[in-house]
């Protein structure tokens, strides 16, 4: 699966996601853009999935009927060692998900899984 991810994750979580293709918004030549923009461009590079901790983009951009998907990380914060603790759903997720698809991961409560 080819994904990317958005500006606002770190570009030390692909290492978190192996066997997939992942690059960061930068490395794709995508900084600073919005976020219509963004899906366009994604969906154009050929990629399947935007991977983002931006909560609002599925209530701003129209993602159904796209041939990429949406996964957003519902998180208190964007360090690494947070965003650490759901990259085990995240690869669930990506075994699953299908374009047009926005699937939201929940921060877990608790003691680290």
């Amino acid at each position: 699966m080819k994904v990317l991810l958005d500006e606002c994750v770190p570009e030390r979580f692909r290492r978190h996601i192996p066997g997939h293709d992942v690059h960061s918004a930068r490395y794709a030549g995508f900084s600073g853009k919005r976020n219509g923009e963004l899906l366009q461009l994604t969906e154009a590079a050929g990629y399947d999935v935007l991977l983002t901790v931006d909560q609002g983009i599925p209530f701003q951009q129209k993602i159904y009927g796209r041939r990429i998907a949406l996964i957003v990380l519902r998180v208190p914060g964007n360090d690494i060692g947070t965003l650490a603790r759901l990259a085990n759903a995240v690869l669930q997720v990506l075994k699953e998900i299908a374009p047009g698809q926005v699937v939201e991961l929940e921060f877990p409560a608790g003691p680290e899984a």
